[in-house]
């Protein structure tokens, strides 16, 4: 399991149920790398797509702890125990958490890798993402040259986790 994910300067990647920002060159890299795998992604997460409706083209899975939650087009679980299971349906797929917070904070130990656009710029934010700088078990395995949108600089880093969890 991967992650993907968008973080400025201070690892922010939200705010009040927002994105910090929209960056085409991103969004085209979040839709190659995930297109054809499954999205694993939190309720609200999924209320902020359009229509409020699962990403097409790929297998979505959802969590809610609301047991009466159900999704046109996705798979709702309700706990980490039941995500794993579901996910064994899987094996021949690829599968990338895509958020929010709590869903990245939740399965980050299980994570082998971490496509992590970085944008060189300090958002107010109210939710973010763990510094994988910080963390002893990450490390930073590749990286871009700078790219540009508008006055904005960001880059593309992949990070490893050295010791993710099994599930």
């Amino acid at each position: 399991m991967d992650l993907i994910v968008a973080v400025d300067n201070n690892w922010a990647i939200g705010n009040k149920g927002d994105l910090l920002v929209s960056i085409p060159e991103d969004h085209k890299f979040f839709r190659q790398t995930t297109m054809g795998n499954v999205v694993v992604l939190g309720r609200k997460t999924l209320a902020g797509f359009p229509n409020g409706l699962p990403l097409a083209g790929r297998d979505n899975i959802i969590l809610s702890t609301d047991p009466n939650y159900t999704v046109r087009g996705g798979t709702v679980v309700h706990s980490k125990e039941e995500l794993f299971e579901e996910l064994k349906k899987y094996e021949d797929k690829e599968i990338f958490v895509i958020g929010g917070g709590q869903i990245y904070e939740m399965l980050l130990p299980y994570c082998k890798y971490a496509h992590v656009t970085k944008i060189n710029y300090d958002y107010a934010a109210d939710t973010h993402f763990p510094n994988l700088d910080e963390l002893e078990n990450w490390e930073m395995i590749a990286d871009s040259d700078e790219h540009t949108y508008f006055d904005l600089e960001f880059y593309f880093h992949k990070y490893e986790n050295k010791n993710p969890l099994a599930f």
